[in-house]
């Protein structure tokens, strides 16, 4: 028995060693991938427009002035403004901050329920992994958008309510993503020798299996903040997410649907930050991904 606990012991150093280095390799492979980068600066500026919009931004982006309304861009708003008058440039800081909330929102909901899920139908198997897998796949029979707008029509519309509904269409996919990433630790011999000294299931679950699948869930995380921002954007502009006066860039594409032929700018900036603000996810998961998968090379 203590021959199994010392060679226990020295699994566990092993694994956790080999965890460090291949993380230290994947971080430097991070900062040699460009897009990378390009998409770090773009989330760094997008994260200082978020938290720093009052500052960047003074007075109040929901305040009309039908005076100036759909001014085009000059020296008092940079951006112009839409049909009420309302700074479009204060609109769009304030909208980063709504987005940012919903982004972070939704991917708390799935890593709350779909990580642990995930790690219960791989770890155990059996009739628990058949039961969970079939009700994930019948959430993922429906087009992740489309549940999310379905769940917006049950539980109604709100910035509560949307980040509930998108992070539900959200959970199916760690799921799935966190069970084959546990298939295949869990053969692992620090695992099989951690089963052979007693070591309970919860334990072995928390300290061996989630350190080796943090990886794919990090890269997720990332790309899953991206379909968040671009899933909010779609039920605003459908007019059945983030309500008015609330600045969301979604919201503020629908409402410019009618003036987009002689007013371009009305649609254009919010839509540019839309496509900004995703591509940054989507290229720093990009290079999470090449960085951290074995397989995949920069």
């Amino acid at each position: 028995m203590n021959d199994i606990d010392i060679n226990t012991k020295n699994n566990d150093s092993d694994s956790v060693g080999d965890i460090d280095s291949s993380s230290s390799r994947g971080w430097a492979k991070l900062k040699r991938n460009k897009a990378a980068l390009v998409g770090g600066i773009f989330l760094l500026i997008y994260i200082v427009c978020a938290f720093g919009a009052p500052v960047l931004f003074w007075g109040n982006p929901s305040a009309p002035d039908l005076i100036n309304s759909l001014s085009p861009p000059c020296a008092k708003y940079l951006l112009g403004t839409d049909e009420l008058g309302r700074s479009i440039l204060g609109r769009i800081l304030y909208g980063s901050r709504v987005s940012l909330m919903i982004a972070v929102g939704v991917v708390g909901v799935g890593l709350l329920f779909g990580v642990p899920v995930g790690l219960i139908s791989g770890y155990f198997g059996g009739k628990t992994d058949f039961i969970i897998q079939r009700f994930t796949d019948m959430l993922l029979a429906f087009p992740g958008f489309l549940l999310a707008l379905a769940l917006v029509a049950i539980l109604g519309v709100g910035l509560k309510n949307t980040v509930i509904s998108i992070g539900i269409s959200m959970i199916p996919i760690y799921i799935r993503l966190v069970r084959g990433c546990v298939l295949t630790v869990r053969e692992e011999v620090y695992v099989e020798a951690a089963r052979a000294s007693g070591t309970k299931d919860r334990h072995i679950i928390l300290r061996h299996i989630l350190p080796n699948v943090l990886a794919p869930i990090i890269v997720q995380t990332s790309l899953g903040m991206g379909t968040a921002i671009l899933f909010a954007a779609g039920l605003g502009f459908l007019g059945i997410g983030v309500q008015p006066p609330t600045p969301e860039w979604g919201s503020m594409l629908g409402s410019a649907r009618a003036y987009m032929m002689g007013k371009p700018h009305v649609a254009t900036f919010p839509g540019i930050a839309i496509f900004l603000a995703v591509l940054s996810f989507n290229l720093l998961g990009d290079g999470l991904r090449d960085a951290f998968d074995p397989r995949s090379k920069i």
